[in-house]
């Protein structure tokens, strides 16, 4: 069979292994759709915080179940499949606790481990989801929409709540149209008025461009009547959005950090102390979120096709991850057809 891999940063190639065999309490799938997510730009660009190369990317996708053993899960073969690339060891502190997504050994497809992006996999049956009829499109869309669906259930987003999302990528959209599930009044800035039309597509009731520290200001104030943001989310990971999320907060306001960087910030940290925030990462997502938000798409209530930007054989790896490194202001969610 073909994978994709990146040996270096900028260079991803087409390469060939042998086919995966089924193992106990494993089902062997073949692969629909991948989406690229940030973090293999990230590898791509040579940025990203986790990875090692050669590095096989991909933890977003679809497939189809083409052999599988008896299993509890009601799992069949040829039933259209997605699954929680976040492989966790069981046995930490995080783990021992329930909170598998933040396992301290994390191992997530893609990042720490290779990835999906082959024409077969084999994964544990446990982390294999049905799709419940959902097109194979959307189904790869539902991993990204569990990591901002997560952070705002992480932030706690009530219907009261006036929320502004830092970042118009994939992941800053979703957690709009996540937030907005939750009946909050939602705000999205970026740098790039090309991401904003998808924010505005995924329900965003405000947009703007420009997060200088002046012009926040004044999009703050006018929008919240100066008493700042219930929530803040942080979905692009440089020091400079995670100070605009602290500054636009309100007395009193939560701040969930999504974003993944490797920069370091030098700020005035008393602030938090003075407005009393409540300052959170999110990691990863949970069973639960893919399972919720499987039957909330598949119930009408969020179509996630308008972050659709292209769609890419995906034989034609390096040419795609060239035109997004080049026109990510343009693109938003770039899938693989495999």
């Amino acid at each position: 069979m073909k994978y994709m891999v990146i040996p270096n940063p900028g260079i991803v190639e087409i390469k060939e292994m042998e086919n995966p065999t089924l193992t106990p309490d494993h089902a062997i799938l073949k692969l629909c759709y991948g989406g690229i997510c940030g973090s293999d730009l990230g590898t791509y660009r040579g940025s990203f915080l986790y990875t090692k190369y050669p590095r096989i990317p991909g933890h977003e996708f679809s497939a189809e179940i083409v052999e599988i053993g008896d299993n509890d899960q009601g799992l069949k073969k040829g039933m259209i499949v997605t699954c929680n690339p976040y492989f966790n060891c069981g046995s930490c502190y995080s783990c021992e606790r329930g909170h598998v997504n933040c396992c301290m050994s994390n191992e997530t497809l893609g990042s720490q481990r290779d990835g999906a992006f082959m024409q077969y996999i084999s994964m544990p049956i446990e982390r294999i989801y049905d799709g419940k009829g959902l097109s194979a499109r959307s189904l790869a869309l539902i991993e990204p929409f569990c990591i901002s669906y997560h952070a705002v259930k992480r932030a706690k987003v009530k219907s009261t709540d006036q929320v502004l999302i830092v970042g118009s990528g994939a992941i800053g959209c979703l957690a709009a149209a996540g937030a907005k599930l939750m009946g909050a009044e939602v705000t999205v800035c970026d740098i790039s008025e090309g991401k904003l039309t998808y924010a505005k597509k995924m329900g965003a009731d405000h947009t703007f461009v420009n997060c200088s520290e002046e012009y926040l200001k004044k999009q703050t104030d006018e929008i919240t009547n100066g008493t700042g943001f219930d929530v803040c989310i942080e979905a692009v990971g440089i020091p400079s959005t995670f100070k605009n999320c602290i500054d636009a907060a309100a007395f009193r306001g939560r701040v969930a950090i999504v974003g993944i960087g490797k920069q370091s910030l030098d700020f005035f940290y008393s602030i938090i102390q003075t407005k009393e925030l409540n300052v959170m990462g999110s990691r990863n997502a949970l069973k639960e979120d893919f399972l919720e938000l499987i039957d909330i798409v598949n119930a009408g209530k969020v179509d996630v096709n308008p972050m659709i930007s292209d769609v890419y054989e995906f034989t034609d790896a390096q040419k795609a991850f060239e035109n997004l490194d080049k026109a990510g202001n343009e693109k938003l969610k770039v899938l693989f057809k495999f």
